[in-house]
């Protein structure tokens, strides 16, 4: 795959938020919110992503039950490629990217971008002034993923954040 054209369209029975992307193989790609009967998949795609600790099933039922609306697939129509999860604050003030996976065999075909890209878009809608995310600090093409989005990481690396060794990158951007 190389560069993704994108159409919005509310035809075909589909809903208005979801983006149509086509890569030059005629292979169609929807980016979609979430459903129920997509968690199987979602949770294939995780532990896929994150073979070393991906979400427990009964996380991964926990957040769509609380944040099934702020969860994003991209679907191939066999099977999903990706996900995104974003979270406000309570205040609405600030939004965290929780997790951003994408199967590995589809990794460096522009996927990740593709989620990120819309999960800000809806963001800056809703007005949200902060978006922060971690990410491991030896993955280099998330960072530059997010670097190449405005992400900066001024705080640099926090040792220890998710518990002995778990040090993370700490990213932050201002919309």
């Amino acid at each position: 795959m190389t560069a993704f054209s994108e159409e919005r369209s509310s035809s075909l029975g589909r809903r208005a938020d979801q983006a149509f992307l086509a890569d030059h193989g005629d292979r169609h790609l929807t980016l979609r919110g979430i459903t129920e009967a997509d968690l199987p998949e979602l949770l294939r795609v995780d532990r896929e992503a994150f073979p070393e600790e991906p979400y427990p099933v009964f996380v991964v039922r926990q957040l769509y039950d609380i944040h099934g609306d702020r969860i994003l697939v991209l679907d191939d129509g066999e099977a999903l490629l990706g996900y995104i999860l974003f979270v406000n604050t309570s205040d609405g003030y600030v939004s965290w990217i929780m997790s951003l996976a994408v199967t590995p065999h589809q990794q460096g075909h522009g996927l990740g971008r593709r989620l990120m890209v819309e999960a800000l878009r809806r963001l800056r809608a809703e007005h949200v002034h902060q978006v922060r995310l971690t990410v491991e600090p030896t993955n280099a093409a998330a960072i530059m993923l997010y670097r190449s989005l405005g992400f900066s990481s001024e705080e640099g690396v926090q040792r220890d954040y998710f518990g002995p060794d778990e040090h993370r990158l700490l990213m932050t951007l201002a919309l």
